[in-house]
C-alpha cells in the first residue's frame, strides 16, 4: 500500500542524508521525496512517498521518530482525508496544428503554458498523480521533449496540522 509520510525536522545539515540512509539501510524504497523550509526557519518539512504493508510502515515510522533531528512524524495516509498534489513542468513540441491542440489540452487540464518558442511550449501543471499521468498520455510520448516532476506533497484536511 502507498503511504505519504510527513516529517517535521530541524533544519540542519545532514538531516536529509540521515533519512535517506535509514531507508537505504533497511532496503525500503522511496518513491518520491520533497523537502522545504517551513514558516519557522529552524524547521523543514519532508514529504516521503513509500510503499509497504502495515508492518513495514510501522517500522519506518518508529525509525524516523528515533532520528535526532526529528520533531514529529505523521503518516498522512492513516490520518483521515488529505490533499495531495504534485507539480510538473513539461516541455513539448509545438509546431503547426500541434500548437493549437496542445493549447486546447492545456486548457482542459487547467495547465499553464509558461514559455513559448517557435517549436515548443513549456507547460506547468499541478494535480494528483493520476491527473498528471493523464495529461502526459493525452499529449503523447512522441510530442514530449522533457518532463520534470516534484513528487507528491500532502497535507491533512481540517484544523489540525503537523506542528
Amino acid at each position: 500500500m502507498r503511504h505519504i509520510i510527513s516529517i517535521l525536522m530541524e533544519n540542519e545539515a545532514g538531516a536529509l542524508s540521515r533519512v535517506a540512509g535509514l531507508f537505504s539501510a533497511r532496503a525500503y524504497n522511496i518513491e518520491s521525496l520533497t523537502v522545504a523550509p517551513t514558516e519557522d526557519d529552524s524547521l523543514s518539512r519532508m514529504t516521503i512517498v513509500t510503499t509497504g504493508n502495515e508492518e513495514i510502515i510501522e517500522q519506518i515510522l518508529k525509525q524516523l521518530n528515533k532520528l535526532i533531528d526529528t520533531v514529529k512524524v505523521m503518516d498522512l495516509s492513516d490520518n483521515g482525508p488529505i490533499i495531495e498534489r504534485e507539480y510538473m513542468l513539461i516541455k513539448v513540441k509545438a509546431e503547426g496544428a500541434l500548437r493549437e491542440e496542445t493549447k486546447r489540452l492545456s486548457d482542459i487540464f487547467r495547465a499553464n503554458i509558461i514559455d513559448v518558442t517557435s517549436s515548443s511550449y513549456i507547460i506547468e501543471m499541478a494535480g494528483n498523480e493520476d491527473k498528471l499521468n493523464a495529461y502526459i498520455d493525452s499529449i503523447g510520448n512522441e510530442h514530449i521533449i522533457e518532463v520534470v516532476r516534484s513528487g507528491a506533497l500532502g497535507i491533512a484536511r481540517g484544523p489540525k496540522g503537523i506542528m
